[in-house]
């Protein structure tokens, strides 16, 4: 796992807690990906009911609060495919 991931699971983890209602993963380009879902915030590839792209600083800016998600989609720095209903719960649990 690359810093980069274990940095992004711990900030992912603090923000959500227990886990996030749904599923949801987040690439992040170069570097690999995380989950999130009832069981928790984990480094992992499965299949999601969502799932946000972006680039290394993107979910940096993100996970710091310094990048509203929805200003990063709305921008084009966050690509979502998927459930849009998830993505926005999650883009509420980020702020």
């Amino acid at each position: 796992m690359s810093n980069v991931i274990d940095a992004a699971v711990e900030a992912l983890r603090a923000k959500l807690g227990d886990g996030f209602d749904g599923s949801a993963k987040f690439h992040i380009v170069g570097e690999g990906s995380i989950v999130a879902d009832g069981a928790g915030v984990r480094e992992s590839d499965d299949d999601t009911d969502v799932t946000l792209s972006a680039d290394r600083e993107t979910f940096e800016a993100m996970l710091d609060g310094a990048l509203d998600p929805s200003s990063a989609f709305m921008s084009g720095r966050l690509k979502i495919d998927g459930d849009m209903g998830a993505a926005m719960k999650l883009g509420a649990a980020l702020s």
